[in-house]
């Protein structure tokens, strides 16, 4: 019997409830005004490096509930469908926004990414090291023994 697979599936899945959980409050412009007051004020309250949020104005909601919108669905996909090629993609996908995190915070962003930046990689690592897992394993029989 191959465990992996069903392994792979439960880490996808966690990984998707993680992010519906984590980007639907930016899935509106007034959810994500709020989210975003709330990353400011941490920011403050901890006296973080870094430039703190600023104040967004319309256009910038809507670009940040774009993203909360599209994250969002995607993990419905994967909640749904919670196969090895869609943690593939969104693994690949989580190596892209670790990267963006962390070119920001070179650049001197707030400090508060570094939570979001940990959590993603966390993801990415757990959701390559099952893909990775379930194809060595081939019939039942690891791949490595053949």
């Amino acid at each position: 019997m191959n465990p992996e697979p069903s392994l792979l599936r439960r880490v996808v899945f966690a990984s998707a409830l993680y992010d519906f959980f984590v980007t639907i409050p930016f899935a509106t412009p007034w959810t994500a005004d709020a989210v975003l007051a709330g990353i400011r004020s941490v920011h403050h309250a901890l006296d973080l490096g870094g430039e703190p949020l600023p104040v967004f104005t319309s256009t910038h909601l809507f670009f940040v509930a774009l993203f909360g919108t599209i994250v969002t669905l995607w993990s419905v996909v994967r909640l749904v469908q919670p196969t090895a090629f869609n943690g593939a993609v969104d693994t690949a996908g989580r190596a892209l926004f670790s990267t963006w995190m962390a070119w920001s915070l070179t650049q001197g962003a707030t400090r508060v990414l570094v939570v979001f930046l940990v959590l993603e990689l966390a993801w990415m690592f757990a959701q390559g090291g099952a893909i990775l897992g379930a194809r060595r394993w081939r019939g039942g029989i690891p791949a490595t023994a053949r």
